[in-house]
């Protein structure tokens, strides 16, 4: 009684939740409308009354720093150590682009983008921050799995791979939530979803193998109609390659292998699937399945003999030693050039090897 008060100490302010990465293990996207606890942009004190004898910060101090927080993440990218941003709150232009998985195809998907409409934006979302930087070089802006994205963009094309995934329809629920119903929301799947074998020919109305007959299939088909009941549509691609990239790259590392060389196999230049993927988009069409083919099969030996004869490659292939396992099938999609209006820079792996076709 009658003591010196105590000292007052001032309340600190608790700092704004931060995202982590989970770069080792991938995590669902998060829906567009983020819960309210993981905005950077608001700062509270705690709930229980604060003591006589405590201090709270000046209300005109805390949403100066309330501002200056989201200043830090008001662009999307690599905003600090966590490669975690948010979109910026202004306008998403018309003709931006959103690529859910920017590895090769994604990149020339967003290159060629860029030379269709200069001047737009065209954000990459990845499972890890590890190739951020290069995506910051060649134009693209990165974003993290499982960061705020904000703003909903007019096209979304979905180009990552089910294998590191852990929800592959949940990541395609997510990518359809990035869409603004506008332009096009564009997911490329693979033909192997096709019931056709024994080297049959398949198109585009061919039948799908039954959901439940094959985990790899139930995969993709599950991911398609998440697709197709948002409006969006599928691109199936058959195998895709270039100079340094595709079955002749492996087969010729292994020297020979033990396959049977008369299974067929249907390929697409990534270039050419990149230039479909883009006019499709354009064409702005809503709940479409497409192929993307060259029109010209090949069974491995025929592509192995077409890599030996071109001289294009530093060794040679040497042979395939199976005779058991399947046949494959004949992809063809007439139906899709016709309705696109598009064609292949490469008609066949032949011509793409600088060959007459034989």
């Amino acid at each position: 009684m009658g003591g010196a008060a105590p000292a007052r100490l001032p309340l600190p302010l608790p700092r704004p939740p931060r995202l982590h990465s989970h770069q080792s293990t991938p995590i669902p996207y998060l829906h567009a409308t983020a819960p309210a606890a993981a905005s950077s942009s608001t700062l509270s004190v705690p709930r229980s009354a604060p003591s006589p004898s405590v201090r709270v910060a000046r209300p005109r101090r805390r949403a100066a720093m309330s501002a200056a927080a989201a200043s830090s993440s008001s662009s999307i990218g690599v905003s600090d150590g966590t490669g975690i941003g948010a979109l910026s709150l202004e306008s998403v232009g018309h003709n931006d682009l959103l690529v859910v998985g920017p590895g090769v195809l994604g990149r020339i998907v967003a290159e060629m983008w860029k030379q269709e409409y200069p001047g737009c934006k065209v954000y990459g979302q990845t499972a890890t921050t590890d190739h951020h930087s290069e995506l910051t070089d060649i134009g693209i802006i990165p974003s993290l799995k499982g960061s705020r994205i904000g703003p909903k963009f007019p096209y979304v094309i979905f180009c990552a791979p089910p294998y590191r995934s852990e929800d592959y329809a949940g990541d395609l629920r997510v990518a359809a939530s990035n869409w603004n119903g506008e332009g096009s929301f564009l997911f490329t799947s693979s033909t192997a979803v096709y019931d056709c074998s024994d080297n049959g020919l398949c198109s585009e109305d061919s039948p799908c193998v039954q959901i439940g007959q094959s985990p790899r299939t139930d995969v993709l088909l599950k991911a398609e109609n998440v697709v197709l009941e948002a409006g969006g549509c599928v691109l199936r691609l058959v195998g895709l390659y270039k100079s340094d990239r595709g079955p002749h790259v492996y087969w010729l590392s292994k020297g020979t292998l033990d396959a049977r060389p008369d299974h067929v196999l249907n390929l697409i230049h990534y270039e050419d699937a990149a230039s479909l993927a883009i006019a499709i988009m354009k064409k702005g069409l809503r709940s479409r399945v497409f192929v993307g083919c060259d029109n010209e099969p090949l069974s491995r030996q025929e592509i192995m003999d077409r890599v030996n004869r071109s001289g294009k490659f530093d060794t040679e292939f040497q042979g395939f030693t199976g005779t058991d396992g399947p046949l494959g099938k004949r992809m063809e999609n007439s139906k899709t050039r016709a309705e696109i209006g598009w064609r292949p820079k490469y008609p066949s792996f032949t011509e793409f090897l600088g060959l007459s076709n034989l």
